[in-house]
């Protein structure tokens, strides 16, 4: 049992180790770690306390392991953000509603930061994309679906928010597999989803935070409708 303990805090050890070298400047985005031999004889710990601190900053997302080529510092977390809250949604801390409440907020803060800080050409890309919704196959339609929402999230300039409602977009896939193209294949739902993308759009264009405000509640008030209709949703 002591030796459990030992161990793992030569675990922890290491991850703090690489802590203090991003703070300090001497690791950095895309930087190799030292090996593992180094660092465990820098840090007086055994090699298995490396691995394992080297395996969970992996799994984190925080490092990238390239065999035979070393660990680098990578700082990909969506892969690990999706897996976190797939297994919460799993083991039912968290339901369909929840993620749908959390896209919506976190959609009108992306929204609201677009407003200010999109540009003239990511306001044409979304026009290309609107007017594609119009005329496209429903499985075209939900690709360009995401690609409007992702496009808003990239203009909001807010990485965190980027990244989560990336995470949340991939478990939706993941999970919800039917649910776009049954909220879409509804002339009523499609039209209305088509004016609340519009007025999306046209609210980035006027600088409109009301405007922003109506069309996300617009959006997810379908979404939710939807939601609350479904009796069954087929999980993958």
């Amino acid at each position: 049992m002591e030796e459990k303990v030992l161990q793992q805090k030569s675990y922890t050890k290491v991850i703090e180790h690489i802590k203090k070298q991003i703070r300090s400047g001497e690791l950095i985005s895309g930087g190799k770690l030292p090996a593992e031999r180094e660092l465990s004889q820098i840090l007086g710990v055994s090699r298995n306390s490396v691995r394992e601190a080297i395996r969970t900053l992996d799994i984190m997302g925080v490092i990238s392991s390239q065999q035979g080529a070393g660990n680098y510092l990578t700082g990909n977390f969506e892969n690990n953000l999706v897996e976190s809250i797939s297994m919460m949604f799993l083991l039912k801390q968290i339901d369909y509603h929840q993620i749908s409440q959390l896209r919506r907020g976190l959609e009108m803060q992306a929204l609201m930061l677009a407003i200010d800080n999109i540009s003239d050409e990511e306001v044409i890309i979304l026009k290309e994309i609107s007017a594609q919704l119009e005329h496209v196959t429903e499985e075209n339609n939900v690709i360009l679906d995401k690609k409007l929402h992702y496009n808003i999230a990239i203009a909001s300039r807010n990485t965190l928010i980027i990244d989560i409602l990336q995470a949340l977009s991939d478990l939706i896939d993941q999970f919800i597999v039917d649910l776009r193209r049954e909220i879409i294949s509804y002339p009523d739902s499609k039209i209305i989803l088509h004016d609340a993308h519009n007025d999306m759009i046209k609210s980035l264009i006027t600088r409109d935070k009301n405007l922003a405000y109506d069309a996300i509640n617009k959006h997810f008030g379908i979404i939710d409708e939807k939601l609350k209709n479904s009796e069954n949703i087929f999980i993958k």
